[in-house]
């Protein structure tokens, strides 16, 4: 009997893997938040510059992106939860670092160790696709994408209620704490997937993204301090430019790439990624512009005098509306698809983002504007894994999803530098200190609202997948098994999942196999046994079938790239086979 290495069904995951998950990319949004309401003093907590105290958050930022689609693509080759309790496990070190020191530089080691739990939310997500199924695939994803903007709303004004009566230390000790429960919550609870990508770990591509995406994100970061048109500045982005167009041409000529560029470069990949970037983008300019709007004096004219606290339950709903639009998503998306509800979600963010232009001036409006923009980047951010399953093999859902997330950490880097840049640029000089002005929180938005726009257009061009394209996240309803049916009859393989005694099976997982080893499509057979799976062009592949109670089944066949369907039935064995 023939079994393949490469996309083996998952194990049928428990009710507590999507908590326990979606906990996980809580706790590295905490870790990511943490220090916003102690940004301005860092220079006095560490007694240095503020330019060097800068570093503090720029090297987790660094350390995030290089290590997302990193550990994406390792956990694709050896076991995704195994990676995913690593990423968690160095988090903790680098809190417990952080924790011990107000020294800058052990500082910035422990925050570049922290930078590791980013991999969390790609890993989490493949977890998800390996194990989970298609009926709760959709909210699920959509809770662990999000789980990054209620972990950063939730943690505001934790952290600015630790930060005030507490030392600040405690911040590290509580995000190791938080990141040892997630890492026993996940030896729990969470199974390890089976599936496996073919191939070994591509560490010249590693070593090549890793150096480009430094030299890329260290002049966006620093190019405030340095200045935009510095030779240290140009000449980086000259340098990032040249280092990633070498690991292009490299990545295309390896046989296993860290990222495969021919999958990233299909349209469906491609304008998510894009759209990933502008929707990074809004996400941050709300989470720097109204703390600070909050927080200025009432003297100035405009700010509204809210602590610190205040100003951090006042954003939180945020996060919270995030959370809550997650089974919104998932109805709206079985419906719809994800293409609509990223479309739905960057307009509901361009209405936030414009009301906010006229709501600036009561504490209570920024409560709108945080719950109206949540429902937005909640639909926004739900739709982007969903669109990257949906158009990459299961092997390589990991490290697509890891791309995926560094594009949105690449919005909320430009985002940080463009929104500090203008904030810097327009503020007034009050006794040696520079507070931000009115002009230059609504110049901010307008930058969100131009940057959803851009997105929009990129949503725009996503092609519509149909439910064929994309069966693992159809709702399993009559009416959407039917419109299946209907449209994967053309060149196509179909026929009946039997048992050994010739009764139907349901629920069989099919899997379509290309000469490569890479998955070409899946689904799951109806209660009548039948199935059937789109063919992306002629050649020939392996079916692979399982069922819970039988053996697995591997049958080899050829489809001729035409119209016709090719009818084959699968007949499983009797007893259940264990590796």
């Amino acid at each position: 009997m023939t079994h393949t290495p490469t996309d083996q069904p998952g194990r049928r995951a428990g009710g507590a893997v999507v908590p326990v998950l979606a906990f996980a990319g809580i706790v590295v949004a905490v870790m990511q938040t943490l220090l916003v309401p102690v940004i301005k003093d860092l220079p006095q907590l560490l007694a240095t510059s503020p330019s060097n105290a800068t570093w503090v958050l720029t090297s987790t930022l660094l350390s995030g992106a290089v290590a997302t689609p990193i550990m994406g693509r390792l956990g694709d080759l050896y076991g995704k939860r195994r990676l995913l309790i690593l990423s968690l496990a160095v988090m903790v070190v680098g809190a417990l670092v952080s924790a011990v020191t107000s020294d800058l530089l052990v500082m910035i080691v422990g925050r570049t160790l922290q930078g590791f739990a980013m991999g969390a939310i790609p890993l989490g997500i493949g977890l998800m696709r390996d194990m989970l199924p298609r009926e709760k695939l959709g909210s699920a994803m959509a809770l662990m994408s999000s789980s990054i903007g209620v972990g950063g709303g939730l943690a505001l004004p934790a952290a600015a209620l630790v930060a005030q009566h507490a030392d600040w230390h405690a911040l590290y000790y509580g995000a190791a704490g938080l990141g040892v429960l997630a890492i026993g919550l996940t030896l729990l609870a969470v199974p390890e997937s089976p599936a496996r990508a073919k191939g070994s770990f591509d560490l010249p591509g590693a070593i090549g993204l890793s150096a480009g995406l430094v030299l890329f994100l260290l002049p966006i970061t620093k190019g405030s301090d340095w200045g935009w048109s510095s030779g240290t500045t140009l000449a980086l982005f000259a340098a990032s430019a040249v280092v990633l167009g070498l690991w292009g041409v490299m990545e295309l000529r390896v046989k296993a790439p860290l990222v495969d560029l021919r999958t990233s470069a299909r349209p469906a990949v491609l304008f998510t990624n894009l759209a990933s970037i502008m929707v990074g983008v809004s996400f941050y300019v709300v989470s720097l512009v109204l703390p600070q709007l909050l927080q200025l004096p009432t003297s100035t004219g405009y700010g509204l005098g809210q602590s610190m606290v205040t100003a951090g339950l006042l954003v939180a709903p945020l996060g919270l509306t995030m959370m809550v639009t997650a089974p919104v998503y998932a109805r709206l998306s079985a419906k719809y698809g994800p293409k609509v509800t990223l479309i739905l979600g960057l307009l509901i963010i361009a209405i936030g983002y414009g009301a906010g232009l006229g709501l600036m001036t009561a504490a209570w409006q920024s409560l709108v504007i945080a719950v109206v923009l949540g429902a937005g980047i909640g639909l926004a951010y739900s739709s982007l894994p969903a669109l990257i399953v949906g158009a990459v093999p299961a092997s390589e859902t990991g490290a697509a999803n890891g791309l995926n997330t560094l594009m949105r950490s690449i919005g909320t880097s430009v985002s940080s530098a463009v929104i500090g840049m203008v904030l810097a640029n327009t503020a007034n000089n009050v006794g040696g200190v520079a507070v931000p002005t009115m002009h230059g929180f609504r110049v901010s938005f307008l930058i969100a609202t131009g940057a959803v726009a851009v997105g929009l257009l990129f949503a725009l061009f996503l092609p519509r997948r149909t439910p064929a394209a994309m069966p693992q996240l159809r709702a399993s309803s009559e009416e959407d098994a039917n419109l299946a049916r209907a449209e994967e009859v053309l060149r196509s393989f179909r026929g009946r999942v039997l048992d050994a005694d010739g009764a139907p099976v349901a629920h069989a997982k099919v899997t379509l196999i290309d000469r490569r080893g890479r998955q070409a499509g899946a689904t799951l057979s109806e209660a009548d046994g039948s199935y059937a799976v789109a063919v992306p062009a002629q050649g020939a592949y392996v079916l692979a079938a399982k069922a819970t109670g039988h053996g697995p089944l591997a049958s080899a066949a050829t489809h001729a790239g035409d119209e016709r369907p090719v009818d084959l039935d699968l007949a499983l064995p009797g007893e259940t086979v264990t590796a």
